[in-house]
């Protein structure tokens, strides 16, 4: 992962993340990777956004995210094994600049797509209204999913998602809200 890449989200309240990544364009693309589940399930969940469907259900595959292997953390094991569903809502689409959807039951997510005069677009997600004990999991996932997106957009090999997610969550556990 490139050196921008590692920055990290930021905390902008109890219950907020944002995180601001520089990818490889054109908007067009990194909008496909947003919305078309074959290419989503490439760095984050299979499963159909479409305006004409409200409600879909993401299907995580970490073990699908590289080729290469480490372990996995105990507590992760099924869910990596099986995979993992969650259910969405798409809220409100505006082609090729934004996605708003429910993260579950409690939280949402909006991605922001602008264009840049490199010819990059830089992406903004925003994951709102958090569970407390939510935090410690959301900041390392994002942080590791989005290097993966990057590494995607970029025809670069990701990391193992389980190394990448385990060095980040120590990483942001000082960083938490109390």
């Amino acid at each position: 992962m490139s050196q921008l890449l590692r920055e990290d989200g930021e905390i902008l309240d109890a219950q907020t993340v944002r995180f601001e990544r520089l990818l490889p364009g054109p908007i067009e693309r990194v909008w496909a990777y947003l919305t078309e589940s074959d290419k989503r399930r490439k760095w984050l969940a299979a499963g159909d956004f479409d305006r004409e469907v409200a409600k879909t259900t993401l299907f995580f595959q970490h073990k699908n995210l590289s080729q290469k292997v480490a372990p996995v953390p105990e507590q992760f094991r099924k869910m990596n094994d099986e995979g993992h569903g969650l259910d969405c809502t798409v809220l409100r689409m505006d082609r090729p600049h934004l996605l708003a959807i429910t993260w579950g039951e409690h939280s949402e997510v909006t991605f922001e797509l602008t264009e840049q005069e490199s010819g990059k677009v830089l992406l903004t997600l925003t994951h709102r209204r958090l569970p407390k004990d939510d935090m410690r999991n959301v900041l390392p996932g994002w942080h590791t999913h989005l290097g993966i997106l990057a590494d995607v957009l970029s025809e670069r090999e990701p990391d193992n998602f389980w190394t990448t997610f385990q060095g980040m969550r120590e990483h942001y556990q000082p960083k938490l809200p109390k």
